[in-house]
């Protein structure tokens, strides 16, 4: 495989807490299915800032950032059974990928964490072979 797209991003949680308080907000940002997650989580501000900061790592390793019709609900984020983070590939992600990097076959690859203040998300866009 190789690399070719990388992005992180790092946000203070304060940030995001004050921004929760706005319904607007979290429609324009969040998808349906991360809104109904984040019923179940007693951090909410840490949910919600994790998911903020793998959104913005996504267009940064786009290489777009939120343009070209690349809106924040447009990239879900997601958990498997162990709780590793992935992006949902739609539709719309698998072809603005193929289009942005002149690829069909790729994987990527999402790690974000927190601490009390921060949170953060690194992403990888690997071609393959």
């Amino acid at each position: 495989m190789i690399t070719i797209g990388i992005g992180v991003d790092i946000i203070e949680n304060s940030r995001i807490k004050s921004l929760l308080t706005n319904k607007n907000f979290i429609k324009r940002t969040f998808s349906k299915n991360e809104i109904l997650i984040s019923k179940k989580i007693l951090n909410k501000t840490n949910f919600f800032s994790k998911r903020f900061a793998a959104k913005e790592a996504f267009s940064k390793a786009l290489g777009t950032g939120f343009r070209n019709n690349l809106n924040f609900r447009d990239i879900e984020i997601a958990n498997n059974k162990l709780g590793k983070p992935y992006y949902l590939l739609t539709n719309k992600i698998k072809q603005l990928i193929k289009r942005k990097k002149k690829i069909n076959n790729f994987k990527l690859f999402l790690s974000i964490s927190d601490e009390k203040d921060y949170s953060v998300a690194f992403t990888v866009i690997q071609k393959i072979l």
